[in-house]
């Protein structure tokens, strides 16, 4: 009789537990079809290059873009013709940190960035371990890889707005470039 009460309800509580959460890549795909956008999907790259900027903010213990150099040279490697960057600290799971930038008109920009294809997230805790860092990158306008490298024919120039960053498809255009920024 112990055995199958204690089945009950151990049955009971797996059955009252919320299902789980969708991973970060859909919840931010959820909300950019909901606003006329693509599907974004995990890349490797991306995710590489925002976890480096993830625990570089939390060893410093600081939120900054610019912790590990300009945001144009650290998405250089992943190939796109714009991406974007969120940053956040404070909250411990991501989809309160993605509500936080969805409420933030900058990020929220960010997230629904036209043409995006590919996003990579991560978080890091500072040396107390009080303190969570989240860093999303987005990207999307991918060239097509020629033979083994990408001709890289427009460089990618970083503007910042507000606390995010985007991208420019071509240099060209700047009227006067200051600390790499493309006025």
């Amino acid at each position: 009789m112990h055995r199958v009460v204690g089945g009950l309800i151990a049955g009971l509580l797996l059955a009252a537990a919320p299902a789980m959460a969708d991973s970060p890549a859909e919840q931010i795909s959820g909300f950019r079809l909901k606003h006329g956008e693509g599907r974004v999907v995990r890349d490797s790259t991306l995710d590489r290059i925002a976890m480096d900027q993830a625990r570089a903010m939390a060893a410093k213990d600081d939120l900054s873009h610019e912790t590990l150099g300009p945001f144009n040279r650290r998405i250089a490697p992943a190939g796109a013709g714009r991406a974007a960057e969120n940053i956040a600290y404070g909250y411990d799971n991501f989809e309160k940190t993605l509500g936080q930038w969805i409420d933030s008109s900058g990020h929220r920009k960010n997230l629904l960035l036209h043409n995006a294809s590919r996003v990579g997230i991560a978080s890091a805790k500072n040396a107390s371990g009080k303190r969570t860092y989240w860093a999303m990158v987005i990207a999307g306008d991918y060239e097509p890889k020629k033979g083994k490298g990408r001709k890289d024919t427009e460089p990618l120039v970083a503007v910042k707005r507000e606390t995010t960053l985007t991208s420019k498809p071509k240099a060209s255009n700047c009227h006067v470039k200051l600390l790499g920024l493309c006025i």
